[in-house]
């Protein structure tokens, strides 16, 4: 049974995003209709930002299985030659909620399953929003209990969705798109912004699961 789980962590530990949002930080709110930034930098860890490349950023919501992009807040983004943007949340997208963060999604490489490489923020709250969360939306959030977005090692977000999987439905001022599917990006909010979980930490954790088992 333990050799599974060190598959699993083996492959997390493999595919960990490069783009360390540096902005949204946990305990960030954006207001709706202003002004706000995202910033990132190179968090270390392979693919480099010259290879992650062009991107999309997306405002978005749900779990690390299933997400649902509210708002597309840029497009053809070089994470390696720009460090930062400022764009203005749509107030129509969702409710005032701290349920919001930013996921990065590349247009030039993939990961080691074969999906776009892709990194996510600490989740953010919205303001002087007008909108609200359908249900399929909540369920997705609601999902967090057992699969948090920058919180515990992720071993599923939608970054695993193929094309064939998308679906994709009008929705005022972006575009929604709703994926399911695994992913190996590993995240960590641990100083407030999603951050690559190191490979030590992992090692220790294959450790104790080992150590566990044996007993």
């Amino acid at each position: 049974m333990f050799s599974t789980i060190i598959v699993s962590l083996a492959l997390v530990a493999s595919a960990l995003a490069n783009v360390f949002l540096t902005s949204p930080v946990t305990g960030t709110t954006f207001a709706a209709g202003q002004n706000s930034t995202v910033s990132w930098q190179d968090s270390g860890s392979s693919p480099s930002l010259a290879q992650f490349g062009l991107a999309n950023f997306f405002i978005a919501v749900g779990n690390s299985k299933q997400q649902t992009p509210l708002q597309m807040i840029a497009t053809y983004i070089n994470v390696s030659s720009i460090h930062s943007f400022s764009f203005i949340p749509d107030k129509t997208i969702g409710p005032n909620s701290n349920e919001y963060f930013i996921r990065v999604v590349s247009l030039s490489t993939n990961d080691t399953t074969g999906y776009p490489a892709e990194a996510f923020s600490a989740m953010f709250s919205l303001s002087g929003m007008s909108g609200t969360f359908n249900s399929s939306v909540q369920a997705e959030i609601n999902g967090q209990s057992t699969a948090p977005i920058g919180g515990t090692p992720m071993t599923g977000s939608a970054s695993g969705a193929s094309p064939t999987g998308m679906s994709m439905s009008g929705m005022t001022g972006s575009m929604t798109m709703t994926m399911s599917a695994p992913s190996s990006t590993a995240t960590s909010k641990s100083n407030g912004a999603a951050k690559p979980v190191l490979a030590t930490g992992l090692v220790a954790l294959i450790a104790t699961v080992v150590g566990a088992s044996l007993l």
